[in-house]
This record gives structure tokens, C-alpha cells and sequence, in this order.
């Protein structure tokens, strides 16, 4: 198997003097030189396997591998038998020997890639921190050792903010996606398999009866329509329950995790909802006591009544007969 030959090897120790004068001999040897001699870039095409190659040690010490495009030095310098890779850019894909369907454009890209396979790295050393990884998207990112499956684009710090065209004003149905604080983008999971020490909130949701809603504009340079909004302030709810905010990649408060509010919400509601119906429980019983009560005294005034009738029919029977003169005589 070839080796890398480094081409600066020791020059940059010599003298400005010396090295001046080697540029010379050089220049005037390569003018000395045959044209087949001076080319120090090598390129054809490999029509048994299908391979494409251009570039000095490109594709070099492959054996078996199918239908690879290697573009710049020491592309695909490794590969053996990995097939149906592109790769442009110095030393891209360079480590790789059995990886396959990969696609590095950039100088190293998927540089350390040895294995791994149908990567995708777009970028200066984007996806060069990927070995044996598979499934990848890099654009300008370097990737993370050992994950796989993984969509990285930009780097934090260099890149502070993003605009993809095709989304505003766009209708879509869907769930709700959310940015955890390390830029990773998802949908927050709601199925028990995910969860651990389920409980019922109770009484935690009171928290939120401290909370102060407000109107505000964002400042200007985030809103130059200066649309109104309704809404909380971070640093007024985190005093409040600190578990109610996210910080950003410093650690400071940074937005209130409106999520949670409206699940604190839906627990008061539903327990204010419960009181209601206990109450309109309460309030129907107490009716049909009243009912059967007055039901009760009803009754007890009719049989009353009755009986004050029995007694005075009672009494107009035993009073004695009037007397008249006749009776007298």
C-alpha cells in the first residue's frame, strides 16, 4: 500500500536566503523537465470498477472498491473497497477504507471517516470528527465522535443566527417543534414510554396564580414593526419557579417555557372545573332535600288539616240540641 509523502518536508526551518534559492532550482528544474515529468497531478479513470480520479495519491491504494469520484490530493487516499463514494477537496474521505455511498466536499472532509457510511459532510473539515458513524448530514460542522443519524448545520459561535427561506407564511399542520439550549430541534415527547416519576401535579400548579402577564414590544432591532405581544417576563417568572424558564448557552434566563404554564393552567382549570361540579353536586341535593321537605311538610299539613276537620265535626256532634220555648213548657 502507498504511503503519504509530505511535500514541505523541513523548509520552513531554512534560512529566508536559502530557501529563496531553492525556489530557483526548482523553477528552473521543472522548466528542465519533460511535461509527463512536471505533472505532478494524476488522473484517469479505473473502467473495470467504474472509478473516477483526479489528483495526486487520489484513490490511490484502492482495490475492489466500485464507482468512487476522488477530486484533489490524497482523496480517498485509503479506501480498499469502499464503493460509490464522492469526495472533493484536499485529503477528503482520505481515512476511508471500506466506508460507502459518502459524499465529503471540502478540504478533509470526512477526513477520519474509516468505516462509516452514507455520510454527507459540506464544508471546510465538516463531518472530519466522524470514524465509524453512519447516516450523517455535516454542513460546516466537524460532527460529534460516535453519533449517528444526526442533521448538524453550522457551528456555534461563528454562526449566531438563522433565516431559511419557505417557512414564514407557509400553512402546515404538524406538532410544535422546540430548540433545546444545545441548538437541537425536536418535538417534545408526550408518551409515558419517555417519562419517569409520573405524578399528579396537585397543588405545584398554584404557582402560576403569582404570575403577571404584560403587554410589551420587543426592542427594535428584533421587531421593527413593533407588533404588540402579551405575554411574561423571564426574570419575573423565575423568581416565581425557576423551573418555569430556559437559559441560554451562558446560563442567563433567557424565555419562560410557556409549555409548562399552559399544563399548570390545564390542572387549575380542571380542579376549579371539579369544584364547580362538586358544587353544582352539592347544590342539587340540596334542592331535592328541599323538595322532599316541603314534600314532607305537605303532607304533614294535609293530615293536619284532616284531622282539625275530624275533631271539629267531632265537636259540632256532641254539642247539645238549642233550647226553645216550646221545649220549656
Amino acid at each position: 500500500m502507498k504511503t503519504k509523502t509530505t511535500l514541505i518536508g523541513n523548509s520552513m526551518n531554512r534560512s529566508p536566503l536559502r530557501r529563496g534559492l531553492v525556489f530557483i532550482a526548482l523553477v528552473l528544474a521543472c522548466f528542465a523537465l519533460s511535461p509527463n515529468v512536471r505533472a505532478a497531478c494524476q488522473q484517469g479513470c479505473d473502467l473495470t470498477n467504474g472509478n473516477t480520479f483526479f489528483g495526486d495519491d487520489a484513490l490511490v491504494n484502492n482495490t475492489t472498491g466500485i464507482r468512487n469520484t476522488a477530486t484533489g490530493g490524497d482523496v480517498l487516499f485509503s479506501n480498499t473497497t469502499g464503493g460509490f463514494n464522492t469526495a472533493t477537496g484536499s485529503a477528503a474521505l482520505t481515512e476511508n477504507l471500506t466506508g460507502f455511498d459518502n459524499t465529503a466536499i471540502g478540504v478533509e472532509a470526512l477526513g477520519s471517516n474509516t468505516t462509516g457510511s452514507n455520510n454527507i459532510a459540506v464544508g471546510f473539515h465538516a463531518g472530519a470528527n466522524l470514524t465509524t458513524s453512519n447516516n450523517n448530514i455535516d454542513i460546516g460542522n466537524r460532527g460529534v465522535a460516535g453519533e449517528s443519524g444526526e442533521i448538524r448545520i453550522g457551528t456555534a459561535g461563528p454562526q449566531t443566527g438563522t433565516f431559511i427561506a419557505g417557512i414564514s407564511g407557509v400553512a402546515v399542520t404538524g406538532s410544535t417543534v422546540v430548540v433545546n439550549s444545545n441548538g437541537k430541534l425536536g418535538v417534545t415527547a408526550s408518551s409515558a414510554r419517555f417519562k419517569d416519576n409520573i405524578k399528579s401535579m396537585d397543588k405545584a400548579s398554584e404557582a402560576i396564580l403569582a404570575l403577571h402577564p404584560v403587554t410589551f414590544r420587543y426592542k427594535h432591532e428584533l421587531d421593527p414593526d413593533g407588533i404588540p405581544q402579551f405575554g411574561l417576563v423571564a426574570e419575573q417568572v423565575e423568581k416565581v419557579n425557576p423551573a418555569l424558564v430556559a437559559r441560554d448557552d451562558k446560563g442567563k434566563v433567557y424565555t419562560v417555557r410557556y409549555e409548562a404554564v399552559n399544563a399548570m393552567l390545564l390542572n387549575e382549570f380542571l380542579k376549579e372545573h371539579r369544584k364547580v361540579q362538586e358544587q353544582g353536586a352539592t347544590i342539587a341535593q340540596l334542592k331535592k332535600d328541599f323538595r322532599a321537605t316541603v314534600a314532607q311538610l305537605a303532607t304533614r299539613l294535609d293530615e293536619q288539616a284532616a284531622q282539625i276537620q275530624k275533631v271539629s265535626a267531632q265537636v259540632e256532634l256532641s254539642e247539645p240540641a238549642p233550647r226553645t220555648v216550646l221545649n220549656n213548657q
